[in-house]
């Protein structure tokens, strides 16, 4: 499954920081209608699912609060720096793009560090897991894409609203991979754990004691860290995701997808900044574009939906960062 998102994600040149930035500067909005479109599939088997399978299946939940939001609108605004979010980072690193090679370790390091703090993060206030729940659950969950769709498409260019061919197999694919996954895993498709866990095993193998963080001290982190890699369904898909693209990007060229420009030192620090904010800040926030965006909202969460609004606002504040920074000059 995971090497199917890679494929499909590089292969199809199908992602979330990419539109979203299209949006707003240029008013083409058929990037996130294919992302609702993908979502909206999703949605339309995991919330019955859930449903049906309480026990084996869960959702991509999580409170509203204050860290999540303000995390939120952390990582829309650094994945528009690096032009990656969570799995755009991995896949871009699996084709050899120089900026996203740089950012991924830091974005490790990050959602270690954000995990870390959690607690204390959420202890500053979060209101009750509110979810979109059977039925009736779907069908406000699909009214809501409707509606952001709606007013995209009034937002856009008038020439701009025809959604690519690539896009609509992406987005179909990649809903047939999310509920595979699901239902392979348990568990909604996700990232960041993942990347944080790669970390977290970093350091406690450096002697790093994590029983001070009331994150890694619970008994399922501590089964998770003793516990080999590959027992760990988030880091599993990742290792796919990067494999994946690499197979592309060397089918499609012969080696690495991306030349390697010669960057400005202060784009090197932005790049490493925004990894690590990108990392942080998706810790606080649940999750990523996949974890908290898709997958909050295909699994009936409402802070999927707030995770939404938050980040895209971020996002207007990361474009001319990414812009101040010198990396404009990526191939």
């Amino acid at each position: 499954i995971g090497l199917g998102f890679g494929v499909a994600l590089e292969g199809l040149r199908f992602g979330f920081a990419g539109p979203w930035r299209a949006m707003i500067l240029n008013r083409e909005p058929a990037g996130i209608l294919a992302q609702l479109l993908c979502i909206g599939i999703v949605a339309c088997f995991a919330i019955p699912l859930l449903a049906a399978y309480p026990a084996e299946l869960s959702g991509a939940q999580a409170p509203i609060g204050f860290a999540m939001i303000s995390g939120a609108f952390l990582f829309g605004a650094a994945m528009q720096v690096v032009l990656g979010c969570g799995s755009g980072t991995l896949v871009n690193a699996g084709s050899g793009n120089p900026v996203s090679l740089l950012a991924l370790p830091f974005f490790a390091l990050g959602s270690f560090a954000g995990a870390y703090h959690l607690i204390w993060w959420t202890n500053l206030g979060v209101l009750p897991i509110m979810t979109l729940r059977g039925a009736s659950g779907l069908v406000v969950t699909l009214v809501g894409l409707t509606v952001v769709a709606i007013v995209l498409l009034l937002l856009s260019k008038p020439n701009a609203r025809v959604i690519p061919r690539r896009y609509l197999i992406a987005a179909l694919v990649l809903a047939g991979l999310s509920v595979l996954n699901l239902v392979v895993a348990g568990q909604p498709w996700g990232v960041v754990y993942g990347l944080g866990l790669w970390a977290a095993k970093g350091v406690t193998a450096l002697g790093m004691d994590l029983s001070g963080s009331t994150f890694y001290a619970t008994v399922v982190s501590t089964e998770r860290l003793n516990a080999n890699i590959l027992t760990d369904y988030t880091s599993i898909t990742n290792f796919g995701m990067i494999a994946g693209a690499f197979g592309v990007a060397a089918w499609r060229s012969g080696g690495l997808s991306q030349r390697l420009p010669t960057y400005p030192a202060r784009a090197l620090i932005a790049t490493i900044i925004a990894g690590l904010l990108l990392g942080y800040s998706s810790r606080l926030a649940f999750g990523c574009n996949v974890g908290a965006f898709f997958s909050g909202i295909a699994t009936g969460s409402l802070h999927g939906w707030v995770w939404f609004a938050s980040a895209f606002l971020g996002a207007f504040l990361g474009i001319p960062i990414r812009r101040l920074s010198g990396l404009e000059i990526d191939p």
